[in-house]
């Protein structure tokens, strides 16, 4: 279930460490998780916020231009809590959970896994900034969440003022370009292509166990949403979803030489997968017309495992004229 990992290595580091009117409602309620007070800064906030197909909780706090910042899988809007302080400092930062992950909620399975595709993913990232007063943005996204990003400023191009993507490199290159290393260092994007609810099944009692062993809070509620069998479902949904109509998106685009307007920036784990197996930099320059990147020190999670120079990352993109 690790994104770009191996899923044996995230539970080692688990265990370890009507119209317009009818989306832009917040929701009554909070969220029920409480971790997010004590791991991020003072006069952050916690909404739920409701938008054309989901409800998304959202931690927003900070000054300065908006940020929106979507997480991977098989995380949540915790994985930004090493970077947020420094960062709220120069921007307002909008941390989501992304639709059936976390504490958002799990809209109801649709034909050919459309409720987590990108572009459903993405439309709720744009509702929930307008909710808020932003019509334009940055993006940040990690893992699935950059994936999400990406599509966003495909279909949102006057939205999106700039996109960080870490990580990865497009959905469509991973499938069009299949080698034996790449089904041994990803086998988890195969494994949660099969149907429901094998995967599931297999994660959650995989996920308990790992819960049992853990020690440290955060690595704690990572593992007790993915032990949620709604929650591990919405994640393979969402895998399902990028091999199916994200896919066929993402080829329609390729043949019409859609690329991405606004300017792009990558950083990658060196020496993960990521790093090692592929060009990053030159197949994220095939998707959009001004592309930056640089690979970093750390593993996958590197807003975890390398946040200084991420935060640097960040910043100068975010900062730069």
């Amino acid at each position: 279930m690790v994104r770009e990992d191996s899923r044996r290595g995230f539970l080692q580091y688990a265990a370890a460490s009507a119209g317009a009117a009818f989306w832009v409602q917040k929701a009554a309620a909070q969220t029920a998780d409480p971790l997010w007070k004590s791991v991020f800064p003072a006069g952050f906030r916690n909404d739920r916020i409701k938008t054309s197909g989901a409800e998304i909780n959202a931690v927003i706090g900070g000054s300065g231009p908006p940020v929106l910042l979507f997480h991977g899988a098989p995380q949540c809007l915790l994985m930004w809590r090493m970077i947020a302080a420094d960062l709220a400092k120069d921007f307002t930062l909008v941390l989501c959970d992304l639709r059936g992950y976390g504490e958002s909620s799990k809209p109801a399975d649709q034909p050919n896994h459309a409720q987590q595709s990108k572009s459903a993913m993405a439309l709720d990232g744009v509702e929930v900034m307008k909710s808020l007063g932003y019509n334009q943005f940055f993006m940040v996204g990690h893992d699935r969440g950059a994936r999400v990003g990406r599509r966003m400023a495909l279909n949102h191009p006057d939205q999106v003022k700039k996109l960080l993507v870490m990580d990865i490199v497009p959905a469509h290159y991973l499938y069009s370009h299949v080698t034996i290393d790449f089904v041994q260092a990803y086998f988890h994007w195969f494994n949660n292509l099969r149907p429901a609810p094998g995967p599931e099944n297999e994660q959650v009692k995989q996920n308990e166990a790992a819960l049992a062993r853990a020690t440290d809070p955060v690595q704690r509620q990572y593992l007790r949403y993915m032990t949620d069998f709604a929650t591990v479902h919405a994640m393979c949904e969402d895998y399902r979803a990028s091999a199916s109509m994200d896919l066929a998106q993402d080829n329609a685009d390729q043949k019409a030489g859609k690329k991405i307007q606004c300017p792009v920036h990558t950083i990658w784990a060196a020496n993960g997968p990521m790093g090692k197996l592929y060009d990053v930099l030159a197949i994220w320059k095939d998707e959009a017309v001004h592309v930056t990147g640089k690979g970093l020190p750390g593993n996958h999670f590197l807003a975890e495992s390398a946040p200084k120079e991420t935060l640097a990352e960040i910043q100068s993109f975010l900062k730069a004229q």
